[in-house]
């Protein structure tokens, strides 16, 4: 018989997977009950881990499912991750890069832009606004302002179609993204990253989470100025669920060439003014 240390209990595994740096965990419970189950997967997904599933517990699982072989056994990926190691640095080694140039050469238009800003609205040139990041961490966003000082005196809202509070240099802005410019300066700092799923507000985000299945697994990478949700036309007034489907997909199946599309296809995109639900 085969002797395998027995590192701890398994409310323990958040800190486990920490400690002991666990990429994968494999979860082979015969018979276990649909609540202790579920609270297992939720456990490991503190961490930055695959998770894969004994056959056995087919049954008790929902949704799109991958059969891995370990030895001659089969097990279901419930989750897979496909940033991690020297994929991290490079993502993040293109971030800098490409944020870093992009501010100096978008320094003049950005000045421009901020002069333009105060001239028809008194008050801050930028907006600085709490999202919730990687891990679930928040952080604070920065854009241009394109809404009136006073736009949320009433508490948070959705930006709609012909929303009242903006002001006219805001609502070019927000035809063309050019309010999320300032968003470099969060990538640069390591807080963002040019791509990935979309960072929403804490409020909405306790909101999501308890209707939306996997909605927290969208939090395992950095949240990014695009994203594969938003070059397929989910942004805005748009279905959030299929926009957490896309996000996920972008978190599993990550590429350096994925990203590039992403860019590509956004930089295209708002030149050709097709962005779809921007407002």
């Amino acid at each position: 018989m085969l002797r395998i240390p027995i590192l701890g209990s398994y409310p323990e595994l958040p800190y486990l997977i920490d400690a002991y740096q666990i990429e994968q965990v494999i979860i082979a419970i015969q018979d276990a009950p649909r609540a202790q189950l579920v609270e297992l997967v939720n456990l490991c997904q503190r961490g930055r881990v695959d998770i894969k599933i004994y056959p056995d517990m087919f049954a008790y699982m929902a949704g799109d499912l991958n059969v891995d072989d370990l030895g001659g056994t089969p097990l279901l990926t419930v989750r897979d991750i496909a940033l991690r190691g020297w994929k991290l640095s490079l993502k993040r080694g293109m971030d800098i890069v490409v944020s870093a140039l992009g501010l100096i050469f978008l320094s003049p238009l950005m000045l421009l832009t901020a002069l333009l800003i105060r001239l028809e609205s008194p008050g801050s040139v930028f907006y600085t606004q709490e999202r919730m990041g990687l891990d679930g961490r928040p952080f604070q966003m920065i854009k241009f302002r394109s809404m009136r000082q006073d736009a949320e005196a009433t508490g948070p809202g959705w930006t709609v179609e012909n929303d009242p509070r903006r002001t006219r240099t805001g609502a070019f802005m927000r035809k063309t993204n050019w309010d999320e410019v300032p968003q470099l300066i969060n990538v640069l700092l390591g807080e963002m990253s040019l791509v990935g799923p979309r960072p929403e507000r804490p409020v909405y985000v306790q909101e999501f989470r308890e209707r939306i299945p996997r909605y927290m697994e969208r939090h395992r990478e950095k949240a990014g100025m695009t994203g594969w949700a938003q070059v397929n036309g989910l942004r805005g007034d748009t279905s959030i669920a299929e926009r957490t489907a896309y996000d996920l997909w972008y978190v599993e199946n990550w590429s350096l060439w994925l990203d590039i599309k992403i860019i590509i296809r956004t930089i295209w995109q708002t030149l050709l003014r097709r962005e779809k639900n921007a407002y």
